[in-house]
């Protein structure tokens, strides 16, 4: 390891001892590479783990998580998205690399030089086309968004640079003035006192960012506008006295970033994981953890349980993807997204969800519509604004599929029963604390 020259001996010395080991094995499982990480326990390291992960897109098939004492055990079955075992030395050496030393000197940030604009309002139809709009007018380039949409709330995170001098907005007129605008259109007739508009230069992990942004908005209690129609999550929290654990179990759909999802909350809610276990079976996925407050307590009332129920379903519900999938691929210019946006606005298509980024001189843009009600959009209506914008330059795309192979043979499997599943303190709980070897029997 390259040491910073400011670093003395002692430091060196500790952040040997606390650097985590990581060991990424192809030999043990025929379905899956397993990815095991090794490391002091302190709030965050399993997030930062799932983090490196899931933005790599991979797939976590499966995965047990334990502490004992001051040290913390992950074990991590991934595939990519095609349900393939990892191969590529140069992606292997990555999660090396990026799990060893993301806490201690950070990991190369894509975003430096350009400013970070926060969102946060009302949703509504066309929307997005107008705060795309305003940013064109004040010669702003987009170089990089996300927006989610839930609950009738949206999220956004927009990277920007001024598009005449390339160079991130500094200048504080400016900045008041996109705040000013932006937080006008955010308003609309109806958002007079949540609407917010933040410009920073400080930029987080954009996904983190968005679920936090999301929790402030306090999303999980507000009642949906549009009709959603996603698969939704069954979530229960349990106290086991005995062992002074809160013991908190999901079952959804599977698909990507489910599990960072999931733990990103439950850390942002200041709640540690100390064992876990997730699994998948066909297209369910199946997540158990044992948490406790950062003070080592459980939860400790019905309300704290409810409100974690409600947040973990938020959190799963966030990136839901809703509506039909659209990419859009051409030559980026000033004005792209204004134009594209109003398209869907001019044709009565609510945009849910969005990914944009650029390229080069390219913009790869993905958009999930649905009609101003949330309902499946008009076939016809799609092709119209395809035909609008370009056939070749916006395309249909099916969304991607989580490859599931058939499990190792003997392995357990986790299953529900009349549609949900079966949970019990004497059952499963015990079962996995048993297998984690917490307790001599489960019997």
């Amino acid at each position: 390891m390259e040491w910073p020259a400011y670093l003395d001996e002692y430091e060196k010395l500790v952040i040997r001892m606390n650097t985590p080991r990581v060991v990424i094995d192809n030999a043990v499982c025929p379905t899956a590479t397993l990815v095991k990480v090794d490391s002091a326990r302190r709030h965050g390291i399993l997030l930062e783990a799932v983090q490196v992960l899931t933005d790599l897109n991979l797939s976590i098939k499966k995965a047990y998580i334990s502490s004992d004492g001051r040290w913390f055990m992950d074990v991590f079955h991934v595939t990519d998205l095609n349900g393939n075992k990892l191969t590529d030395e140069s992606v292997i050496s990555y999660i090396e690399q990026s799990l060893e030393t993301s806490h201690y000197y950070g990991r190369t940030n894509d975003f430096n030089g350009l400013t970070a604009l926060e969102l946060t309002g009302t949703d509504r139809v066309g929307l997005l086309s107008e705060v795309f709009a305003v940013l064109a007018d004040l010669q702003c380039s987009v170089v990089e968004s996300k927006v989610w949409t839930h609950n009738g709330r949206i999220a956004s995170l927009i990277y920007v640079k001024d598009c005449n001098s390339g160079s991130p907005i500094e200048d504080s007129q400016q900045i008041d003035r996109i705040e000013a605008r932006l937080r006008n259109v955010l308003k609309g007739d109806n958002d007079i006192r949540s609407a917010k508009t933040t410009v920073s230069m400080d930029v987080t992990h954009t996904e983190r960012r968005l679920h936090q942004m999301m929790f402030a908005d306090r999303d999980y209690e507000r009642k949906p506008i549009f009709r959603h129609c996603a698969d939704y999550p069954l979530v229960t929290v349990q106290n086991w006295a005995e062992r002074g654990y809160s013991v908190v179990n999901v079952q959804c759909k599977d698909r990507t970033k489910l599990l960072f999802d999931v733990v990103c909350t439950l850390t942002d809610m200041e709640y540690v994981v100390f064992h876990a276990t997730i699994n998948t079976a066909a297209d369910r996925a199946y997540l158990e953890f044992y948490i406790r407050h950062i003070d080592g307590t459980p939860i400790s009332s019905e309300a704290e349980k409810q409100r974690v129920i409600q947040c973990l379903q938020a959190a799963v519900g966030r990136r839901a993807s809703e509506g039909v999938r659209l990419e859009l691929c051409m030559e980026d210019k000033q004005g792209l997204l204004a134009d594209v946006t109003r398209t869907f606005r001019e044709n009565g298509l609510n945009v849910t969800r969005a990914e944009i980024s650029t390229t080069r001189d390219t913009a790869l843009n993905l958009f999930y519509v649905t009609d101003a009600m949330g309902n499946d959009a008009d076939p016809k209506i799609i092709e119209a604004v395809r035909q609008k914008i370009g056939l070749s330059k916006l395309k249909v795309k099916e969304l991607p599929l989580i490859c599931h192979k058939k499990a190792e043979e003997g392995e357990e499997q986790t299953v529900g029963v009349g549609g949900a599943v079966l949970l019990s303190l004497g059952s499963l709980v015990r079962r996995n604390l048993y297998n984690l070897g917490l307790i001599r029997s489960y019997s």
